[in-house]
């Protein structure tokens, strides 16, 4: 595995400055954040580092400002939230740099914490710009990254000030990149990878990558009408990604190549409307009717996703079944979300899962605590799950 340090090797940090790059860029409605979850993940890296003294200050990016600081953009809507999961004062700044965070630092006691205002409320941000990182590292001697959700981007906060201060993986980091490794990194065999979602357009440096890595990939979702049409059998209007035949067909090329199993539907739930409670039927893969779509696959497609995550060590999971937003079409991903979990609590499987449809499909199955890990890291579990080099996580190993 990749070396880096963590907080467990910070030692004497009382008095130190200490930069905590951390993901609060929530769900806010009204000037309300409506999900603290992100807040929470961070906390104990925020907490812990309280707790030894340090001063602690906040770098986040929230939203994507366009023509600087904007109030609808603010930090200072989300501190409220931050104070509230924490349990502790948050103190703010209306810059991230300059005199005005400089005083708000210099004003700090041990064990503070300090919300400087929207990273991306300035350009140098999203450029790395090298004088906007001076600018942060100096209010900082330490530098603790704990936004994995970021990390795929080289920008100041997340990349350049590592390259300047004693660097260091906060807790949240360190469990999403230690249970990444036991996801794809060294995991135990069989491994065994389920994706679904509605288009293979926007995973299909995903798929290429996980045919070399896995032993059997499920494939489910509108994606899998792609393959299941490239094979020469009809779909009926359900979604599908005809102009990626080719792509299609070469994946599983790939894949027998390296000898990964892809494991399409054998049957499927088909509807003639896409709305909660549609009347609908359940067929063999080769029956679909020309005038409906599937919406789910069927229950013998689950007994052979079961039968793969009860052969499997390791599960990595990305994107839904079917249509599970909408019953009765939510049926396959919460069956086999339920049956992973449950190998999962016995110490029978290592889990790990990730992508926004993933995780509210996992809280909809009631399982998300239940799976080794999840990620809520987006965009960043997703290039890591296609093998890409993430910046923020790069610089953390050549930094030790």
């Amino acid at each position: 595995m990749p070396s880096f340090k963590t907080l467990d090797d910070l030692n004497d940090i009382a008095g130190k400055r200490v930069l905590v790059r951390v993901d609060l860029n929530v769900p806010v409605k009204d000037g309300k954040v409506t999900d603290v979850t992100r807040i929470e993940r961070v906390a104990p890296t925020i907490k812990e580092l309280s707790k030894k003294g340090a001063k602690v200050i906040l770098l986040a990016h929230f939203g994507r400002p366009k023509d600087g600081p904007s109030a609808d953009l603010s930090l200072t809507l989300i501190a409220p939230s931050v104070e509230a999961v924490l349990d502790h004062p948050v103190q703010t700044a209306t810059d991230v740099i300059g005199e005005v965070a400089a005083g708000a630092v210099a004003a700090m006691k041990d064990g503070d914490i300090l919300l400087l205002e929207n990273t991306r409320f300035h350009k140098g941000e999203e450029k790395n710009d090298p004088d906007f990182v001076k600018a942060l590292v100096a209010n900082g001697d330490i530098y603790v990254n704990d936004a994995f959700s970021a990390a795929h981007r080289a920008h100041a906060s997340t990349e350049g000030l590592a390259r300047h201060l004693p660097a260091y993986a906060g807790r949240t980091m360190q469990a999403e990149l230690e249970a990444l490794e036991k996801g794809l990194g060294q995991p135990v065999r069989p491994v065994v990878a389920i994706v679904g979602g509605a288009k293979v357009s926007t995973k299909i440096d995903l798929l290429m990558n996980l045919v070399k890595k896995v032993d059997a990939l499920v494939i489910g979702g509108g994606m899998a009408n792609t393959f299941i049409a490239a094979r020469g059998t009809s779909v009926g209007k359900s979604l599908c990604e005809h102009d990626l035949a080719d792509t299609a067909r070469q994946i599983m090329i790939e894949a027998a190549t390296a000898g990964c199993a892809i494991v399409l539907p054998e049957d499927g739930v088909v509807a003639r409307e896409f709305k909660a409670g549609a009347a609908n039927e359940i067929v063999a893969i080769d029956a679909i009717p020309d005038d409906a779509m599937m919406l789910d696959v069927g229950p013998k497609s689950v007994e052979a996703v079961k039968a793969w995550i009860e052969r499997a060590n390791t599960l990595v999971w990305n994107g839904p079944l079917g249509a599970f937003e909408i019953e009765p079409f939510d049926k396959a991903t919460v069956a086999a979300a339920q049956y992973a979990a449950e190998r999962t609590k016995a110490g029978k499987l290592t889990s790990v899962a990730g992508g926004g449809d993933t995780v509210s499909a996992l809280n909809h199955a009631g399982v998300a605590d239940d799976f080794t890990y999840v990620s809520t890291a987006g965009g960043a579990f997703l290039e890591w799950m296609e093998g890409k080099v993430l910046p923020g996580v790069e610089v953390l190993t050549k930094a030790k």
